[in-house]
């Protein structure tokens, strides 16, 4: 496919009244969405669409779109479980009692007798209880935080820094 002068204009009339880049590519023929794109790029177009998690308003052709409110974002929700003192007691499980509804963090060595799961409910979208997310996973970035002096660190928090020192 190559660009005419038909085409370029034909393109920024449509980028501008905020058409997607797989309408340009369609009202336009024999080309792909990735070209439109590149192309828009290439003409330093504006950027016209925010992502659909940003919570904006956008307006186009006089109409106004409200988007919902940004998707809780990984790092919120972790933050979430750590201020969450609560935790249910061990269900402890073997390997074939293990469901979608049950924590599937080992317990011990496979090897030995006593080995189990955990076998609490799981938090949210992870395998997971609440408190071995807090092992499990780390939010993007949390190497550079550094806590503010004002900050308190929940005690159980503590607690389990010097356990595993």
């Amino acid at each position: 496919m190559s660009w005419t002068d038909e085409k370029v204009e034909k393109l920024k009339e449509l980028w501008t009244k905020g058409h997607t880049a797989s309408q340009i590519a369609k009202a336009l023929g024999d080309t792909s969405r990735n070209a439109v794109i590149g192309k828009a790029h290439r003409l330093n177009l504006e950027a016209r669409a925010p992502s659909k998690s940003s919570g904006t308003t956008i307006s186009r052709e006089n109409k106004t779109v409200r988007r919902g409110p940004a998707l809780t974002s990984r790092k919120a929700k972790f933050q979430s479980i750590l201020l969450d003192k609560n935790f249910e007691p061990e269900n402890p499980k073997s390997l074939e009692n293990l469901t979608d509804e049950t924590c599937k963090w080992p317990i011990g060595q496979p090897n030995e007798e006593r080995f189990y799961f955990c076998g609490r409910k799981p938090e949210g979208e992870f395998p997971y209880c609440k408190l071995h997310v807090l092992y499990a996973f780390q939010p993007k970035g949390s190497k550079e935080e550094v806590l503010e002096k004002g900050d308190e660190i929940p005690e159980f928090i503590e607690k389990k820094v010097k356990s595993a020192g």
